[in-house]
């Protein structure tokens, strides 16, 4: 890869000004060695592959695991009963798919009922927090290699001079420095599914969707191991038409927002109707409009608004066009032809004019906030202890306008938030009941949305507050800027916040690590890897397995921390020992790491605790990425505002925050994983 790399660089460096070839020469060596990628974002930094090896040496294509001797086969006959059925393969049920295939053991089947994969339309927008999940199932690279990059918002309204031509009113950086160390990035849907379905497909169980089955409805027994009957009819192929029954444990509808499943279930989406329309079409033109390739918003006077928003590939433009108020029931404006929203377009784009060479796709759609009342089959008179077996994910159980961003990325985040749980509940590592906190935390966070993107798509609505008559309303371009920065956070997708529960504790020892909100994402930070002194994010450690971190801080000299790690690794009251089977990988469950403030020069591995080398594996390999130092030149410890007394860190298997603790921590910490995991 390196001649290849020099290759490239000497070829495409030719008569190119030393600033550009500079840039380039850095982001590949970035990709080579992992070193910072971009001046203006410096924490940007590759990942290493999982540990491939392992399970012995095998040459070939790292990314393609050796298929599980239980691995169903795609071209087999569908099975008569599985663990989990996954209907839908949109951003939800791909990112199940992704999460279960690391569990040859649990039987997943996913259907779809197209007739083939997602080609073109729907989402694009990828928040930083999506990007971040990605990076969890190795993902994030080739993502970011692929996708438009959002840098900038700029703003465009009315001149005062003559408000029949718009003109640029300003700009802010579309994501606030420090949120990330992965920008916002911009890529089609069906790309984004496609990444997570290749990886289930590659994986271990080799999961496959199957296209052309539909979900019909089910029928549920509280005797059986598989209590769900489910119907399901083939809607493509020799076989269109035809019903079949699979029994199986769980099904998850993941089928959008005319979700069959939500039917079955005899759920409601509640809330406003749509009163606002909007076109929206990805477009191959010319034009004379200068800032075609940013992210843009245009308020025009009197003819609407547009948003601009630069695609992958280098030259397609999404533009979302402002069709004004629709009256209840007024199916004519989905009417509206992609030529007449190019005509929309150029009005509002006055004196600039977009000539469209093609459309790739085009769709008219009213903005309206509606979320179910409930996530799975448990009504409110449901006892206590009882389990969930059916749930709703994505559009199925939420919907709202495409303003904010947030539909495809929050759709994801309900499936990694289900995902791991019922993993955890099907091998066995905790309770059915944990299921019931699926819908608990993630209704709440679709609330949250709901009412942000009610705000958020009238904002973007207003017309352009015309100085002359600032009686008929309007904002102002100062104020649709400063709206735009406020509300980074948000539209970064990283304003998700747990509220105390069994899964998340409370902010007593906050100050310990003021960096890491208890009930927030894992914030990563730059760190150097002691065994091999490789510059890294620790958050890039977490890998989509299922499993629960503790991040142990401290100097190198911190003898509470070594204390700590003896504890964890020897004490039958340690959760490790507690939680984790004699005959299991010990971080099989529960995955240990140290940090360390000082130099990686001054931590010799093979003096901690076995926890931080242990050996796992069918061939008790040692694990020599378990210790790491914080970075000289960028100090986690100051970055994540950690205690100079140290920190305990818990963070659960889709990347939240559960826990701060002090390092002298036993009790709290064995109490907190008794909560929902069970002896091994």
């Amino acid at each position: 890869m390196q001649c290849a790399v020099r290759s490239l660089l000497r070829t495409e460096s030719r008569g190119e000004p030393h600033d550009t070839v500079v840039q380039r020469t850095a982001i590949w060596k970035a990709m080579i060695v992992g070193a910072p990628t971009n001046p203006d974002r410096p924490d940007v930094i590759k990942g290493d592959l999982v540990q491939f090896y392992r399970d012995g040496y095998r040459p070939g294509d790292p990314d393609v695991q050796p298929a599980d001797p239980r691995a169903q086969l795609h071209d087999e006959a569908f099975p008569e009963a599985v663990d989990v059925l996954i209907v839908g393969s949109g951003p939800a049920g791909a990112v199940l798919a992704a999460q279960l295939a690391e569990f040859p053991d649990i039987r997943t089947r996913v259907i779809e009922r197209r007739a083939a994969p997602l080609l073109v339309g729907h989402a694009d927008g990828v928040a930083c927090r999506t990007v971040e999940m990605f990076q969890a199932f190795d993902l994030a690279e080739a993502l970011v290699r692929e996708a438009y990059w959002v840098n900038e918002v700029r703003f465009w309204g009315p001149s005062d001079e003559d408000r029949s031509r718009i003109i640029r009113t300003g700009w802010v950086e579309d994501t606030p420095a420090g949120l990330s160390e992965f920008p916002h990035v911009i890529v089609n849907q069906a790309r984004m599914q496609q990444y997570l379905l290749d990886h289930a497909a590659k994986s271990v169980s080799r999961l496959e969707v199957d296209y052309g089955v539909e979900f019909v409805g089910y029928e549920k027994d509280d005797v059986s191991a598989h209590p769900l009957a489910v119907t399901l009819r083939h809607t493509a192929g020799e076989r269109t038409g035809e019903e079949f029954t699979v029994r199986t444990r769980f099904v998850l509808g993941c089928d959008g927002a005319r979700s069959a499943v939500r039917t079955a279930l005899g759920i409601e989406l509640r809330g406003d109707a749509a009163n606002h329309a909007w076109g929206v079409m990805d477009v191959l033109a010319t034009t004379d409009f200068p800032d075609w390739r940013t992210k843009n918003v245009v308020q025009s006077a009197g003819k609407g608004s547009l948003l601009m928003v630069p695609r992958e590939g280098g030259n397609m433009v999404r533009c979302y066009v402002d069709l004004g108020e629709v009256a209840a029931g007024d199916s004519e404006i989905r009417k509206t032809t992609a030529e007449e929203l190019r005509e929309v377009a150029n009005a509002i784009l006055h004196p600039y004019t977009i000539d469209v060479k093609q459309v790739a796709w085009s769709s008219v759609y009213e903005v309206g906030q509606r979320v179910a009342d409930r996530f799975d089959d448990l009504d409110a008179d449901a006892p206590e202890d009882a389990t969930p077996h059916v749930f709703v994910a994505g559009d199925a159980c939420h919907t709202h306008s495409a303003k904010a961003g947030q539909g495809m990325n929050v759709s994801m985040q309900d499936a990694f938030n289900l995902g791991w749980k019922l993993a955890a509940v099907l091998q066995g590592r905790s309770d059915a009941t944990l299921l019931r906190s699926y819908s608990e935390e993630r209704q709440s966070i679709a609330a949250d949305l709901i009412a942000f993107d009610k705000h958020w798509s009238a904002f973007i609505a207003q017309p352009a507050l015309d100085p002359a008559h600032p009686e008929r309303g309007g904002v102002s371009a100062a104020g649709m800027q400063a709206e735009f920065a406020r509300q980074g956070r948000y539209t970064a997708g990283l304003a998700t916040r747990y509220a105390p529960s069994t899964l998340t504790g409370g902010g007593e020892h906050q100050k310990l690590a003021t960096g890491f909100e208890v009930g927030t994402r894992f914030h990563s930070a730059p760190v150097r890897r002691v065994s091999d002194a490789r510059p890294m994010q620790l958050g890039h450690s977490h890998r989509a397995d299922g499993r629960w971190r503790i991040y142990a801080f401290g100097d190198v000299g911190n003898v509470e921390l070594r204390k700590f790690a003896s504890w964890l690794t020897e004490d039958s009251a340690s959760p490790v020992r507690a939680f984790t089977a004699a005959d299991a990988d010990i971080d099989g469950v529960i995955d240990v790491h140290a940090v360390f403030r000082g130099s990686h020069h001054d931590v010799d591995v093979t003096e901690l605790p076995s926890i931080l080398l242990p050996t796992s594996g069918p061939l008790n390999l040692q694990d020599w990425e378990k210790a790491w130092a914080e970075d000289p030149a960028d100090s986690i410890f100051t970055r994540r505002g950690i205690s100079s007394h140290g920190a305990v860190v818990v963070v659960r298997p889709d990347q939240y925050v559960s826990l701060v603790l002090p390092l002298t921590a036993r009790r709290e910490l064995h109490d907190f994983f008794t909560g929902f995991l069970l002896p091994a």
